[in-house]
C-alpha cells in the first residue's frame, strides 16, 4: 500500500501520452540503509552527507538540471528528514539572513527552489517495481523518470539529457546501461541488446535481475537511471514477486522489451555508488579533491597522508579484503 503525503492530480491534457515531452521524475528512497547501520538508524541513507550535501540532493539536481521540474520521492518511515530538507526553514533562514550570511542562506534555500517537490509513502517494501508503482496516480499517463539515489551521475555528464532525447525520438522506455566485468554482473540487472545504428544507442531485447555470470547475457549493467512510458504501471500491476519476494522493474521491462519497446543508452562517463560503504568513501573523496574552495588544500593534505601510510598497513588491507 503506497499512502500521499502531499496529494497531486496531474491536469487532463488532450494530447497523446505518446508526444508528451518528459517533465516528471520519481526518486525512490525507501530503503533502509541497512549496509551503513548504525549511522542510518535514524537518518535515511539518502540523507548521509557527500561533502556538504546529502547524496539525495545531488540527484534532484541531475533532475533539474535536465529539465525535470516535477519530483516525486517515495519514501517510507523514518524518512521525515527528506521531506525536511527540501522544504523552507524559515528559522534558520531568518537566522542568516539577520547576520547577513548570503551564501549560506542561499545553500539553504537551493534544495527547496530546485522542483516541485512531492512526496509519497511505500507502506510496504515490495521492491522498486512496487516503489514506481506507487507513483501512478501523480504521474497519469504522461512519461517519465526514475532516478535511484543510490547512483550519483557526475554533474559535468550529460546522460540523463542524453535519454530523454532517445525516448522522444524512438519513444518506449529508456534505460542507462553501463559496461561492467564480467565477474560483476550478478551485482545488476543485466540486458540483451542488438545494436541500432547509432552509436551510444541499442535496443533491449531481454532484462535479467541479478543472473550468475554464466547466465548473463552481456556484461551491459542496468544502473539507475531510467525513462519510463506509462504502459509500465499496467505491466507492474500484474508482475508477480520475482526475486528476493520483491516486484522487481527489470521484470516489468523485460515484458515492455519483449515487445521492442526498450532502448539503452550506453554510459561511460563518471558514476559513483554511494550504495556501498568503499566507494561512498572514495565519492567523498573525489569531490572533495574537485572542490576549488576545498580541493588544493584537502589534495595536498591527501598527498602527505597517503606517502606516510606504513607500507605494512596496506598489505594487511589486502589481506584482509581477499579473506
Amino acid at each position: 500500500m503506497c499512502r500521499m503525503i502531499a496529494p497531486h492530480s496531474p491536469s487532463p491534457s488532450p494530447v497523446p501520452a505518446s508526444a508528451r515531452p518528459v517533465r516528471k521524475a520519481v526518486v525512490p528512497a525507501a530503503g533502509l540503509g541497512t549496509r551503513f547501520l548504525p549511522a542510518t538508524k535514524a537518518t535515511p541513507k539518502e540523507m548521509l552527507p557527500v561533502v556538504d550535501k546529502p547524496a539525495i540532493q545531488y540527484v534532484v539536481e541531475e533532475a533539474a538540471k535536465a529539465g525535470l521540474d516535477d519530483i516525486l520521492m517515495v519514501t517510507g518511515r523514518h524518512k521525515r528528514a527528506i521531506e525536511d530538507h527540501f522544504d523552507h526553514a524559515f528559522e534558520l533562514e531568518q537566522a542568516l539572513a539577520a547576520k547577513g550570511d548570503t551564501v549560506r542562506l542561499d545553500a539553504v534555500r537551493d534544495p527547496a527552489r530546485l522542483a516541485d517537490i512531492h512526496h509519497i509513502r511505500q507502506g510496504d517494501p515490495l521492491g522498486l517495481g512496487h516503489a514506481v508503482l506507487c507513483a501512478r496516480h501523480h504521474v497519469g499517463d504522461q512519461p517519465f523518470a526514475v532516478l535511484l539515489g543510490d547512483d550519483l551521475i557526475d554533474a559535468r555528464e550529460t546522460l540523463l539529457s542524453r535519454m530523454l532525447d532517445v525516448r522522444d525520438r524512438y519513444q518506449g522506455s529508456v534505460v542507462a546501461l553501463m559496461e561492467v566485468d564480467p565477474s560483476q554482473v550478478h551485482l545488476y540487472g543485466c540486458a540483451a541488446v542488438e545494436a541500432t545504428g547509432e552509436d551510444g544507442v541499442v535496443r533491449v531485447t531481454g532484462l535479467v535481475e541479478k543472473p550468475a555470470q554464466e547466465h548473463a547475457p552481456s556484461n551491459y549493467a542496468v544502473i539507475g537511471r531510467y525513462v519510463l512510458d506509462p504502459r509500465v504501471f499496467d505491466v507492474l500491476e500484474r508482475t508477480a514477486p520475482g526475486r528476493g519476494g520483491e516486484i522487481q522493474l527489470t521484470d516489468a521491462l523485460q515484458e515492455l522489451a519483449a515487445g521492442g519497446t526498450v532502448h539503452g543508452v550506453v554510459f561511460d562517463g563518471l558514476r559513483y555508488d554511494t550504495g556501498d560503504k568503499g566507494d561512498y568513501l572514495r565519492t567523498v573523496v573525489r569531490l572533495a579533491c574537485e572542490r576549488p574552495d576545498l580541493g588544493p588544500e584537502f589534495t595536498a593534505w591527501l598527498r602527505e597522508f597517503v606517502a606516510a601510510l606504513p607500507e605494512e598497513e596496506g598489505a594487511g588491507r589486502e589481506e584482509s579484503r581477499a579473506a
